[in-house]
């Protein structure tokens, strides 16, 4: 089959039966319908389609080698430089489309399938039948061109114990039945983005398990279809609000939908199962595959287009309302473009520097990833900022797309011109200015960005213990016992 088209994915998505819970609401079918997904479902069917388009499909994909067929360069397994390099070519193409507002895009966990398909030493450790059976769901995956989700961690709810440890062990999801088939799950885990339009969800190890005993039924990987029986969402209110693309430009198309998941007697039979028990390996999922690699390069190449954006959104303010010549703006501006180029530098620095693993997997630099990965999420909250100080009052003062097509159109026109914009177009480049910086999606989107790969502080910590700081310690002591 290989590379899908938008309609062949929405129909997809819509012929699934799901247990979805949103303001009250229990939907089981037509989810791609529905309002609160609809508009989110068509930018995921548009990622789709450009893989047909001549102008993106040579970026995009690349061809199967079991079928010939077309499939996403992002299941591209990439075994030197130039292949790593074409699959950032390929993230960007999306990244760009959706000026890396997307955090969930398929090429984030067809990189995670992409590493582990090739981890057969690592699941050897365990039984090799796990690996066999990753392998086979990669492959399936990419020669269906499925759209996945994940699910990591357990519910907030008492986080001075771990999650075996919540309301006496049963919150989290867990083990509570293995059988010659498979296992039997009951619990939850939080937090599934896009699950509502995915056509899988991969319910992955957490990496806060202890190793012990106790541990044992909470240490697991497998993959579900979204409707699979026993399973349900629930899903936060939506922040589209259902404006235009003119009012809000970034919810309308790119609200990607949160959904905690409940497990209820929930069946996973033994071909969809990757690992079981093993809390050690679990814990290691991530570092020893290579999966944590290329999960993080695709992040780092999609923030490299939102930091993009928000230099090119900050300057269109800025020229529009004639503020571009203010030292403090353009000490603002700098800001945005030596963020913008640090990103470049670190993912290139990350490529060119990659080895090769045990299993000829070409894997960017981890230290430098892990460096762009804790370094990301503290600067983005900065974007925001700088357009409110940018935006100031005139984020108060937008008139709707209703407005600009009304009587009121002379008074836009005449009271809300800028130095370089038709009061209405100012009027619009400021309602993105609006939905970037004070929405209630982009306030989730600074949310998103900020814990995307876990608690900041843990993650420092983490980076600490992982950096080898050996050779530069050296270096002081070696400078402190100088006699000349």
């Amino acid at each position: 089959m290989g590379i899908r088209t938008g309609q062949q994915y929405l129909d997809a998505i819509n012929a699934m039966r799901p247990h979805v819970v949103i303001d009250g609401e229990v939907v089981t079918e037509n989810i791609a319908e529905h309002p609160a997904f609809r508009n989110n479902a068509r930018t995921y069917a548009k990622l789709f389609d450009m893989q047909h388009d001549p102008a993106y499909q040579d970026r995009l994909t690349y061809t199967s080698p079991s079928t010939g067929d077309l499939v996403n360069s992002s299941f591209m397994v990439p075994r030197s430089l130039e292949d790593l390099e074409k699959r950032r070519d390929a993230i960007s193409c999306w990244a760009e489309y959706s000026n890396g507002f997307l955090g969930r895009s398929g090429d984030y966990m067809n990189s995670s399938l992409t590493a582990l398909a090739t981890a057969k030493k690592f699941f050897s450790k365990a039984d090799p039948v796990f690996g066999e059976r990753i392998e086979a769901y990669y492959e399936k995956a990419r020669e269906q061109d499925l759209l996945a989700t994940h699910t990591l961690i357990p519910p907030q709810v008492n986080r001075s114990v771990s999650g075996s440890e919540q309301l006496g062990g049963q919150l989290a999801a867990r083990i509570t039945e293995e059988r010659e088939d498979g296992i039997v799950i009951n619990g939850a885990r939080m937090l599934a983005t896009i699950a509502p339009i995915a056509d899988e969800i991969l319910v992955f190890p957490s990496t806060v398990l202890r190793g012990t005993p106790e541990d044992a039924p909470y240490s697991f990987a497998f993959a579900l279809p979204n409707d699979a029986p026993g399973m349900r969402y629930l899903c936060r209110t939506s922040l589209h609000n259902g404006g235009s693309t003119h009012d809000e430009p970034l919810a309308s198309r790119f609200e990607e939908m949160d959904a905690v998941v409940v497990f209820e007697d929930c069946f996973v039979p033994n071909e969809r199962i990757f690992m079981l028990g093993h809390p050690e390996l679990c814990n290691a999922w991530y570092a020893e595959t290579g999966a944590g690699h290329l999960m993080t390069h695709q992040v780092v190449t999609r923030t490299i287009a939102k930091s993009t954006f928000f230099l090119g959104l900050a300057s269109e303010l800025a020229a529009s309302i004639g503020i571009d010549g203010f030292q403090h703006i353009q000490e603002d501006i700098a800001e945005l473009i030596v963020d913008v180029e640090i990103g470049k530098a670190l993912i290139r620095a990350a490529e060119v520097d990659g080895e090769l693993n045990d299993e000829g997997v070409y894997l960017p630099k981890w230290d430098t990833l892990n460096a762009a990965r804790n370094w990301y999420p503290k600067i983005a909250q900065r974007f925001p900022q700088i357009i409110r100080k940018f935006s100031a009052s005139g984020l108060m003062a937008l008139p709707g797309e209703a407005d600009v097509n009304s009587d009121a159109r002379g008074d836009i026109e005449k009271y809300l011109q800028g130095k370089t914009l038709t009061g209405p177009e100012r009027v619009r480049l400021f309602k993105l200015a609006y939905d970037a910086s004070i929405s209630g999606f982009s306030g989730r989107q600074s949310l998103y960005e900020y814990f995307f790969f876990g608690d900041p502080v843990r993650m420092a910590g983490a980076l600490v213990k992982s950096y080898d700081a050996g050779p530069a310690r050296a270096r002081v002591r070696e400078f402190l016992t100088r006699e000349d």
